[in-house]
């Protein structure tokens, strides 16, 4: 049975103004899965209007209020895992773990924001002023515009949304085409049923035809006083522009060239176990995935033929099998952006260790290839997909110096037996968060989670999440008597 769902607007689900919808796509059946109603700027426009209604009173709601409201919707939102499951297989490919893994971060998500209500909101200052109390003071913007991606849907959908409203703001949010539901229409319903006010979150569907109309016309509203983006950095340039063009600041998570390095000393066993689930999970359609394993030279040889064999064996197909492990990508064409990376590669001369060959129905088999060269664009370009490149180095300076040899600059993992050097290692590589002894794909909502250089910036996650979507202000009161003036 396909779902109709409408926009949400001032607490209402209401149709487009136009009257259009749009089908969401099952990535594996090529079924439609869904049928939402496709906004155009008017609607952009009204949503704003309704977020900029119940500014003032959300920011006024007092804390604990706020926090009872984000507890129960952690609650119900965690409830409904198998609703959850089906939609994330059905609209985006997602398998049950992955799903799993999903529902329970986002509604810890919502249980760190509820957290972030009674964080301490100011400091007060030291100040030279006699009879004056010098104040720094957190305030929410007001209306922040969120566009969040499909990939990690509960996720980064809940994050693009849980810490803004914390704080005080109001939202309306622009889910991507290929998850109107998964990264918006399902996650504002569990907040909505929790007693979220009219208003204060809003959601607007649209056509992927008509993306680039409803994304100017939410960010060019003067209503909206700032952008937050999860996606590619590709779209994110084009989101920090038009941001900056309106003076409104931007906190964009975007892309990576994401190394895990496997030193001489490290465990063969474990460093293959840790490639494997860094490279694969969701089928490598993560922004912290593995594209690039660079194992010292000395073990590379057995290293890749363990972890080669491991990969041949990954389990490929229908999302919704509980045993898949690699389901398919989010849609044809970006199945068909991964071949033509192994393929332009493959004619340059790399090396096919697993996988490689050519499927049906969106999916890519999980995939080694070695012997890539700077020729290749697979060397350069994010692959967001089911495949990796294993590459020799020499030593960890070598290590380090290729894993910084790109412009992205998000995550990175670190395999060695020697905390200290594996310590070292972590300090040298420029990316926003390193994992040492662990592999480059890892989340909690507490930690601060953003990249550097063109993975983007701003950050996610407790106080710095906070300090991201709130603006620093400075109040002096005037204690004792009356100020002088020299005229």
């Amino acid at each position: 049975m396909t779902i109709t769902r409408d926009l949400i607007i001032g607490g209402e689900h209401v149709p487009a103004q136009s009257g259009r919808t749009t089908e969401d796509l099952n990535p594996y059946t090529g079924e439609v899965f869904a049928r939402v109603a496709a906004a155009g700027p008017d609607d952009v426009h009204r949503a704003v209007g309704a977020a900029a209604d119940a500014a003032e009173a959300w920011a006024a709601t007092v804390p604990n209020e706020r926090r009872r409201i984000f507890l129960r919707a952690a609650d119900i939102f965690e409830s409904r895992l198998e609703e959850g499951a089906r939609i994330m297989a059905e609209e985006v490919g997602g398998v049950r773990g992955w799903a799993e893994f999903n529902t329970h971060l986002a509604a810890n998500i919502l249980r760190e924001a509820a957290g972030a209500t009674t964080l301490p909101q100011g400091e007060v200052l030291a100040t030279d002023m006699p009879g004056v109390i010098s104040m720094s003071v957190r305030q929410p913007y007001g209306v922040v515009a969120a566009i969040s991606p499909w990939n990690a849907p509960f996720i980064l959908g809940m994050r693009a949304i849980a810490v803004p409203l914390a704080v005080g703001n109001t939202v309306v949010l622009k889910p991507s085409e290929d998850a109107p539901l998964a990264c918006g229409l399902f996650l504002a319903d569990a907040l909505v049923e929790a007693g979220l006010p009219a208003g204060v979150l809003n959601v607007v569907t649209n056509d992927r035809a008509d993306a680039a109309g409803v994304v100017e016309a939410l960010i060019s509203d003067q209503r909206v006083r700032m952008v937050n983006f999860t996606g590619s950095t590709s779209v994110g340039r084009t989101i920090g522009t038009l941001a900056a063009q309106h003076l409104k600041p931007a906190v964009l998570e975007l892309g990576g060239k994401n190394s895990l390095v496997v030193l001489e000393d490290a465990d063969l066993d474990y460093a293959v176990d840790a490639a494997a689930f860094g490279a694969y999970m969701n089928a490598g359609q993560i922004c912290m995935s593995v594209d690039r394993v660079l194992v010292d030279r000395s073990i590379a040889a057995e290293f890749t033929e363990r972890f080669a064999a491991k990969v041949r064996d990954l389990p490929t197909g229908d999302p919704t099998d509980p045993a898949t492990v690699i389901g398919p990508a989010v849609n044809p064409r970006s199945a068909q952006r991964q071949y033509g990376l192994i393929e332009d590669a493959v004619a340059k001369g790399a090396t096919v260790r697993a996988g490689g060959h050519r499927l049906e129905n969106s999916l890519v088999p999980a995939t080694v290839l070695t012997d890539v060269t700077p020729q290749m664009d697979i060397f350069h370009d994010e692959i967001f997909g089911a495949v990796t490149v294993v590459f020799e180095v020499d030593g960890p300076d070598d290590a380090v110096e290729f894993a910084n040899n790109t412009n992205y600059g998000l995550t990175a993992g670190v395999i060695t037996e020697n905390l200290g050097e594996g310590w070292d290692v972590a300090k040298r590589l420029k990316t926003g968060i390193v994992h040492v002894n662990d592999q480059s794909v890892a989340d909690e909502p507490q930690a601060p989670f953003g990249g550097i250089q063109e993975s983007g910036y701003g950050k996610f996650g407790g106080q710095a999440g906070v300090e991201s979507f709130s603006e620093r202000r400075w109040i002096t009161v005037q204690e004792e008597g009356h100020a002088r003036f020299p005229f």
